[in-house]
């Protein structure tokens, strides 16, 4: 049971590596802001979801597997609520928005 635990663990911690990595290639890549912050907010939230859930597998404690299951909800929620006012703060701000993207005019 614990060689499945470690084979389970690594590959969850390590397809969470995986898509951290494809999150920083993706800041590189894109030019506009909006896009950046769209692949950090995806991938930070599914990535930090997979390590957590790797390094439960690592755990057997009872107390740590509640804790990281706090760890992944929090981020869940204030990931995206983070994200979303980068981006209404950039709309707000950037003059030059219509020229990057469609924006629809907030009533």
């Amino acid at each position: 049971m614990e060689q499945f635990n470690f084979i389970v663990g690594t590959i969850f911690i390590l397809l969470g590596l995986f898509i951290f990595g494809i999150a920083t290639l993706g800041l590189f890549r894109f030019h506009y802001v909006l896009n950046r912050v769209h692949v950090a907010a995806k991938c930070d939230s599914l990535a930090s979801l997979l390590v957590c859930v790797g390094l439960m597998f690592f755990s057997g404690n009872v107390g740590a597997i509640l804790k990281l299951l706090v760890v992944v909800i929090l981020i869940w929620l204030s990931n995206p609520v983070a994200s979303h006012l980068v981006c209404k703060i950039e709309v707000e701000t950037n003059e030059n928005i219509t020229d990057e993207c469609e924006v629809e005019e907030i009533v």
